[in-house]
């Protein structure tokens, strides 16, 4: 089998989340998809498959599970395609399970896509994250609360007071492991608005329930995170199609996640998500 391995939202040669893509092999078990997915070892793996109802069909893998959506293989899928010659810039769907997506390419092969309309759920008492973490400073933002918010996979949304105090957070995995399992999420968004780079937010993910125990770029999460801005008040209009996050520099891994919201009657009408993908090469897996 072969996995092609891109680097989605690189900031730079060394940065980017890796993600696997496999190219046209529809007729793939679950039981296959999933063994691939494991021994390929990336956060999530994605399958580009035929389908009858939108242009192509994704389905997407971690290392234990298949999951509804992801949005940095989705950048390295369509990046691939755009690569190999097998779309031309322009606009796409995708049917996944999360239901069927637009996605563009556009004539720099950066990829947006779209992720579903925000849904905001309960909001978590501070002390339950911050038992989740090895440091004794109260870190913690108040003026914005603990949430779940999803834009096709729900995440918990952390604020953070500093990017000091984000960079020296000590996530205890067996603790979000078991937070994620109570609130059914996948895992812990945190960030800062304090940033390197005059970004939107610098930000670090956890989902060790997912066999992920930090991810140096989270597409999903960050769509979440702009409508969680946007929500409480936290965007300016004029910054709306341009929302920067930085994500992966505790990891080495620098990355850069592009959001854009469209609003409509001061409600959130689109979200879109999007970035830049380095192809980093080929592994060929046993199945």
């Amino acid at each position: 089998m072969l996995v092609y391995v891109l680097n989605s939202f690189s900031k730079d040669a060394s940065g980017g989340n890796p993600a696997g893509v496999v190219i046209g092999q529809s007729k793939l078990t679950l039981q296959q998809m999933q063994r691939t997915a494991k021994e390929a070892g990336f956060s999530e793996t994605v399958f580009i498959q035929a389908s009858s109802k939108a242009d192509y069909r994704a389905r997407f893998f971690t290392p234990n599970s298949e999951v509804d959506l992801c949005g940095h293989a989705t950048i390295a899928a369509f990046n691939l395609l755009h690569r190999l010659k097998l779309i031309n810039p322009g606009q796409y769907t995708m049917e996944t399970m999360a239901g069927i997506l637009k996605v563009e390419v556009d004539h720099n092969s950066r990829v947006f896509m779209n992720q579903g309309l925000p849904e905001f759920y309960e909001k978590i008492q501070k002390e339950v994250i911050q038992d989740c973490f090895d440091n004794e400073a109260d870190f913690i933002d108040e003026n914005t609360p603990i949430q779940i918010v999803s834009t096709g996979l729900k995440d918990i949304i952390v604020p953070v007071k500093n990017l000091e105090l984000l960079l020296s957070l000590k996530p205890k995995m067996e603790k979000i492991i078991e937070v994620s399992r109570k609130y059914n999420v996948i895992g812990l968004h945190v960030y800062s608005r304090q940033t390197f780079n005059n970004s939107t937010a610098h930000c670090r993910n956890f989902a060790p329930l997912y066999e992920i125990p930090e991810e140096s770029a989270t597409g999903t999460s960050n769509g979440a995170l702009a409508c969680y801005l946007w929500k409480y008040n936290a965007l300016e209009a004029d910054k709306i199609h341009n929302i920067i996050f930085e994500q992966g520099y505790c990891m080495n891994r620098p990355s850069e996640i592009i959001a854009k919201l469209e609003i409509n009657h001061n409600k959130i009408a689109a979200v879109k998500i999007g970035g830049n993908a380095l192809l980093a090469g080929q592994i060929n897996t046993s199945c």
